[in-house]
């Protein structure tokens, strides 16, 4: 943690001297809170909860909101893959750029720690006390999945691809969503109106193909994932949506 202490201890400077940019959306508000099930055909093997805690906070000069996503595996599923992960990100309120992100997981007994600070006026980040550098605006796990909320696909076209640089695992990771079009899906929540998009994935591994992995969105202004649909090697596995508080707009439910 010392690393981490010595970044925080200089953020007051860094951050007033940062030149940052101005997002402007409508699609998220501190309060917010997603709930999903995690489950493998009719078996339900865990849950993942992200929430925008309802109070901003400051971080040196600059105000930030504090996201807290937690996923974790039911009790009959621990008995053979016990899955206990927790994430932090503090987000830039006017840039929605990371400025610290934090993230303790346990998967089946293999760990991870990781604190990464971010100085977006030198495109560099701290992890766990490796300095790396980074392009402008770089994401973290977490706050990429709010930027990309932000993003206006309105006038998307089918087959478009959206890229947000996002930094994984100490690596440089480009992320990338293929627009697929309009569908009206029945999840937990209801009949919604979505937009569905195919992340751009690295086949062989863990997916057969690049189009084995759906997400499907609201098509409102929230933009909030509804529904995530995977083939993998070995089977296939859904995330579905069961909950959802103090979003910013209506969902666009289908009557």
């Amino acid at each position: 943690m010392k690393p981490l202490l010595l970044w925080l201890c200089m953020l007051p400077v860094l951050h007033t001297m940062a030149q940052f940019r101005e997002v402007k959306h409508n699609a998220f508000a501190p309060g917010e809170k997603l709930v999903y099930r995690v489950h493998y055909g009719i078996i339900d093997a865990g849950t993942a909860e992200i929430v925008l805690q309802p109070e901003e906070k400051k971080l040196g000069s600059r105000t930030v909101y504090h996201a807290v996503g937690r996923g974790y595996t039911n009790r009959a599923f621990d008995l053979f893959f016990k899955v206990r992960d927790r994430y932090e990100t503090y987000i830039d309120k006017t840039a929605v750029v990371p400025i610290l992100f934090i993230r303790d997981v346990d998967e089946g007994g293999f760990k991870i720690n990781q604190n990464q600070f971010y100085n977006h006026h030198e495109n560099t980040v701290n992890s766990n006390g490796k300095v790396l550098s980074v392009p402008p605006h770089v994401q973290d796990m977490l706050s990429s999945f709010y930027f990309a909320r932000t993003i206006d696909f309105s006038k998307a076209a089918e087959g478009e691809i959206f890229s947000i640089p996002t930094f994984v695992d100490g690596e440089l990771f480009p992320m990338k969503i293929r627009y697929v079009g309009t569908e009206n899906i029945r999840c937990d929540i209801g009949k919604v109106r979505c937009l569905k998009f195919r992340p751009i994935i690295q086949k062989g591994r863990v997916f057969k193909s690049e189009e084995d992995l759906a997400v499907y969105v609201t098509d409102d202004a929230n933009h909030i994932p509804v529904r995530a649909e995977a083939k993998i090697l070995v089977g296939s596995v859904k995330m579905d949506l069961t909950s959802f508080e103090n979003l910013k707009n209506p969902v666009a439910f289908v009557k």
